[in-house]
């Protein structure tokens, strides 16, 4: 496993604060493969030595790729790149995303792509008159070619422009149109998994997974997506950063 891209140097009079370019410097190494999946990072005290910063930047950088999910500590193990994908429900982000930040090829296979007036429920979770235009895209996310959930989206057409063309992430191609969500609401449940749920995803019926219903909304408050997905529950770990109301107080970032 070659450490060249881990071990580059960082440059102290940046305008991006060094722990942010370690952070950039890890994650392409996970991208690239250079750290595969359970690879054991070098300790706190060798990547502190050899880029010649200190301890506490070394410490925030990691902190920080665990809390996305990209790197998991285990108790007198060390810490190593994630295996099983770690979704962090502090940060609003696609299916895509997700998988390239880890180093993964994401992919869908579609179900269903089509245009149609808004359903009186689809109405009422969107906010939206009779009649209205919306899109509906069913897909299986796929990670490296591997069934990984189900997701079944509701978009008005006007925040795609009435086009139904879309890349392999709906909220890049939401961003391209000024329409990305800039947060949601999620409601998640443990289901057992049965019928064409359990054939799509390609696992045994009664397999245990995740229902997650989110609503995302845009600046203005608008909702701009309704979407059911179905997560395997083999697959994906689901984490959150809980903070007390008295630590809920802006503090300046430092230069580390």
């Amino acid at each position: 496993m070659s450490h060249d891209t881990i071990f580059r140097a960082l440059v102290t009079d940046a305008d991006e604060p060094l722990y942010k370019q370690l952070q950039g410097n890890l994650r392409e190494a996970v991208q690239s493969q250079a750290l595969k999946p359970e690879s054991l990072l070098p300790t706190e005290r060798e990547l502190s030595e050899k880029l010649e910063v200190s301890r506490v930047t070394v410490r925030k950088a990691v902190e920080g790729l665990v809390q996305e999910g990209l790197l998991t500590r285990k108790q007198g193990s060390g810490t190593y790149v994630a295996s099983r994908i770690e979704k962090n429900f502090s940060k609003l982000s696609s299916f895509s995303e997700d998988m390239k930040a880890r180093g993964r090829t994401p992919s869908s296979e579609w179900l269903l792509r089509e245009k149609g007036s808004v359903t009186p429920d689809e109405a009422l979770s969107l906010g939206l008159s009779p009649g209205t235009a919306v899109f509906r895209f069913h897909r299986i996310r796929m990670s490296d070619g591997e069934p990984m959930a189900l997701e079944y989206s509701t978009i008005p057409a006007s925040a795609l422009n009435h086009s139904g063309k879309i890349s392999s992430s709906l909220y890049a191609t939401l961003d391209t149109y000024g329409n990305r969500p800039v947060r949601a609401l999620q409601r998640l449940r443990a289901v057992p998994f049965e019928g064409e749920i359990a054939v799509l995803l390609g696992v045994p019926a009664g397999s245990p997974g995740l229902f997650i219903e989110r609503r995302a909304y845009l600046r203005t408050g608008q909702t701009v997506e309704v979407t059911q997905s179905y997560y395997r529950g083999d697959a994906y770990d689901f984490v959150a950063e809980l903070k007390t109301g008295a630590d809920d107080v802006s503090q300046p970032e430092s230069r580390l």
